[in-house]
């Protein structure tokens, strides 16, 4: 579960993490309150305005913009309020700003100069560890750095059994270039982001820039923060912090009903039981010339109820022009869920104007197929894997 920026910042802070204070506002107006509050807690007279969306590279977009005083402020807030912020990282219709984060100005002057880092803590799969990326380049994607100067990516891979060691959060450190003040301040913040890591459950602490600020402090310009919702359970009250408006709508309505969907940019429709299952007949569609719309997982539980379901969500795409259906009859029979294809498509009527292919095997696989046979309906039926691919080419051609 992605959240925003103000969120995350919220969880650093509880775990010690110095952060870039800031207050979030819906309103022009209400971003010169949060302003003038903010000047009152921290004393800032420069503010900056964050669009609050689920997307990186906002500045690019014109979603994070400086304001000298409190006239800018409601200015630049109007601005971005309601804009649709198109950034490297979202479609091209972009995401519509409903908040925005008034944030304290942290590049004052001092005795010494401002330095950016790039840092984030995520899960090293190949090791099966979790893992510190880090690197002197801050305030830049970090692909580009990556493809262009890999040298200076870090990376500090965690024992689970042991977490974070006092040498690793030196090292990182001392491989950013700091010393005296700032190398002990990096330290504490590394040690600090680690630990709301992994009591947050996330799946992705990414902070982009890490500051040293003039006078060698070490603070969170930015977070960017996934929680792995397998894990929402210990954490109550993070399942405030979703906000459904930054969410594909038919995922979300899919969720709501207990389906497992992923929407995605292709031309096949895919209603399949077991992820499994789903991952081999999407490699099937594209084998076949298809391109697949979406990941439907619908479950052991796959009656004529839940099967109307599925058909209505995967309709809701204009891009589908044809729908696979593969399930293998294992805890559910292949009966029972051809009888629900059929009842789902006499209930639905006129909605489905695309062909249907349906493959069913396992438990009662041969009833299933005469079920589908002679219903009367636009539905073609097929046994094997690779027949089922042979109709899905045959009626996208």
């Amino acid at each position: 579960m992605n959240i925003h920026e103000f969120q995350g910042k919220s969880i650093l802070s509880q775990h010690g993490v110095r952060i870039q204070r800031g207050l979030v506002a819906s309103t022009a107006e209400g971003a010169v309150q949060a302003a003038k509050d903010l000047n009152e807690q921290t004393g800032t007279s420069w503010f900056v305005i964050k669009a609050q969306v689920h997307a990186g590279g906002r500045g690019k977009g014109g979603g994070v913009k400086l304001a000298k005083n409190y006239d800018e402020v409601a200015t630049i807030a109007d601005q971005i309020l309601g804009m649709q912020l198109v950034t490297p990282q979202t479609s091209a219709e972009g995401k519509t700003v409903h908040q925005v984060l008034i944030a304290e100005d942290v590049y004052y002057p001092g005795e010494s100069e401002t330095s950016e880092f790039y840092m984030s803590v995520l899960l090293d799969r190949a090791a099966g560890r979790n893992m510190i990326m880090y690197s002197t380049e801050g305030g830049m994607d970090i692909e580009t750095v990556a493809e262009q100067t890999p040298q200076l990516i870090f990376t500090e891979t965690i024992d689970p059994s042991a977490g974070l060691l006092p040498f690793q959060a030196r090292r990182v450190a001392f491989n950013l270039g700091l010393r005296g003040t700032a190398f002990k301040e990096m330290t504490k913040f590394v040690t600090a982001l680690y630990q709301a890591y992994v009591q947050s459950d996330a799946s992705l602490f990414e902070i982009n820039p890490v500051l040293k600020t003039s006078d060698d402090k070490i603070m969170a310009v930015d977070a960017k923060v996934s929680l792995d919702e397998n894990a929402l359970f210990r954490h109550k009250d993070f399942l405030e912090m979703r906000d459904i408006r930054e969410e594909n709508p038919i995922e979300v309505e899919a969720k709501e009903v207990g389906l497992n969907y992923v929407d995605l940019d292709g031309n096949v429709g895919c209603m399949v039981n077991g992820a499994g299952l789903a991952m081999a007949t999407m490699d099937l569609i594209k084998q076949a010339g298809g391109e697949p719309a979406n990941f439907l997982d619908v479950g052991g539980t796959a009656d004529a109820a839940r099967v109307e379901t599925a058909f209505r969500i995967i309709l809701k795409d204009p891009s589908v022009k044809a729908i696979l259906i593969n399930i293998f009859g294992g805890i559910v029979r292949c009966d029972r869920v051809a009888q629900g294809v059929v009842d789902a498509y006499k209930n639905l009527g006129d909605a489905i104007k695309i062909p249907i292919i349906v493959r069913l095997q396992g438990t009662n696989a041969d009833i299933a197929k005469e079920l589908i046979d002679n219903s009367g309906l636009d539905v073609q039926s097929a046994v094997e894997f690779q027949e089922a691919a042979d109709k899905v080419q045959a009626v996208l051609t």
